[in-house]
């Protein structure tokens, strides 16, 4: 598992090349008719709402690609959960035509971040003292997984598979494609020796099943409380499971106190709000 607080450096320089190229294109036109190219500035990065801070790493990748001048100055830590705002999270100094045209890049990665740790830390607390391990899902941005499942981190939940190539998830689909529970576990640990192997249940005799069949882990799908109730008695501990589908802040605790080991919610990604952020020069 990624440490928490160190985003893959590949996974930063990819996304902060493609957000700058889309964003100044062929030049800052506005900045290099306005600005002299030898001036300089001092700016600091305000978070203005309460959150968990997120990307600031790639924050300072973007003003570094730009300029290897500027000098980007944490005073806040990814990770860190702010309750007093505005609070400045970054200095900045050197050429100004880097900062400003850094700027929108840097604060969208940044709010985009510390808005995903946000909920994710949000959902973590909701469920303190149950047991049950909040889990992320391959609901992301396109193009943003890596960075948006850092920010999971940051927030204190656990990441999931990154993608389909890290776990094997046998779903509904194959189900059907290949005939049951049984077969499909089966060729999975033929083809993918090492990896876990989880399966999708719909049904108690789909658990059933995929404990028979020796399961690493049973996702619990779109089952209602007293469902997941009936399925923890049934296991018994023998594999761990995950609930998943539909969950929600409002409905996450209840699902915890079912005894399920583990709660994926798509949402912590795929609904998470932008933190405002933003960019001051001050000389």
């Amino acid at each position: 598992m990624p440490s928490p607080l160190s985003p893959d450096p590949a996974a930063v320089e990819r996304v902060v090349r493609t957000a700058l190229a889309e964003d100044i294109g062929p030049g800052d036109v506005t900045s290099n008719a306005l600005i002299g190219g030898e001036a300089s500035a001092r700016a600091r990065i305000l978070l203005k709402e309460p959150g968990v801070v997120a990307g600031l790493p790639a924050a300072a990748a973007v003003f570094s690609s730009l300029s290897t001048e500027v000098l980007f100055d944490p005073s806040r830590a990814d990770g860190e959960c702010i309750a007093e705002t505005p609070v400045v999270i970054a200095e900045l100094a050197g050429p100004l035509r880097a900062i400003l045209a850094g700027e929108r890049t840097a604060l969208n990665l940044l709010g985009r971040l510390s808005g995903v740790a946000t909920l994710a830390r949000a959902f973590v607390d909701r469920v303190a003292g149950t047991g049950a391990v909040i889990l992320d899902t391959r609901k992301t941005t396109p193009g943003l997984r890596v960075l948006e499942k850092y920010a999971v981190r940051c927030g204190g939940a656990t990441n999931h598979r990154v993608g389909l190539y890290d776990a094997v998830l046998i779903k509904d689909n194959h189900l059907a494609a290949v005939g049951g529970v049984a077969v499909a576990v089966r060729r999975a640990r033929e083809a993918a020796p090492g990896l876990l192997v989880e399966v999708e249940a719909d049904t108690l005799d789909q658990v059933a099943q995929a404990v028979t069949a020796g399961a690493d882990r049973i996702l619990l799908d779109n089952m209602s409380l007293p469902v997941l109730r009936e399925a923890v008695a049934l296991v018994g501990g023998r594999v761990p499971l995950e609930a998943s589908g539909g969950v929600t802040l409002a409905t996450v605790r209840a699902i915890a106190e079912t005894g399920v080991d583990f709660i994926s919610a798509g949402a912590i990604t795929h609904a998470a709000r932008s933190l405002d952020v933003s960019l001051e020069v001050v000389s």
